[in-house]
């Protein structure tokens, strides 16, 4: 299946909405030279973002507003290459206890992040309840 041109220009423009933010998040606090707490707390809070949207009427109605804020805004701003990145540098630092804390961490807290929001947040309404 072929995603629709409206649907790739909304990823498209989420993404860049979510790169910036990104960027600008880690040129704020900038990750160290040990655990890059700047990218963990982008992934983490990501992560619960994206497990949160459909809690949004709009994303919900909307597959448009579903990909930019999804896959677009959200896609862009959450970053596992970036998480692999910091993780080498450490193992060529010679610190790979650290790493595998990183790495095992980071994905540990984003599916918790993704499990606490799927456990706090109220069931959602059916749709003809919008």
């Amino acid at each position: 299946m072929t995603p629709s041109p409206r649907l790739l220009l909304a990823v498209g423009a989420g993404g860049a909405v979510g790169a910036v933010a990104r960027y600008a998040a880690t040129e704020v606090v900038a990750d160290g030279p040990g655990f890059a707490w700047t990218t963990f707390a982008i992934n983490v809070s990501g992560s619960a973002l994206l497990a949160a949207l459909l809690l949004l009427p709009l994303a919900r109605r909307s597959p448009t507003w579903a990909a930019a804020l999804g896959p677009g805004v959200l896609g862009g701003f959450t970053t596992f290459s970036a998480t692999s990145a910091h993780a080498r540098d450490l193992l060529a630092d010679g610190r790979a206890g650290l790493a595998l804390a990183y790495v095992g961490g980071t994905l540990a807290a984003c599916l918790l992040a993704v499990t606490l929001v799927g456990r706090l947040a109220p069931a959602l309404p059916a749709e003809d309840e919008l």
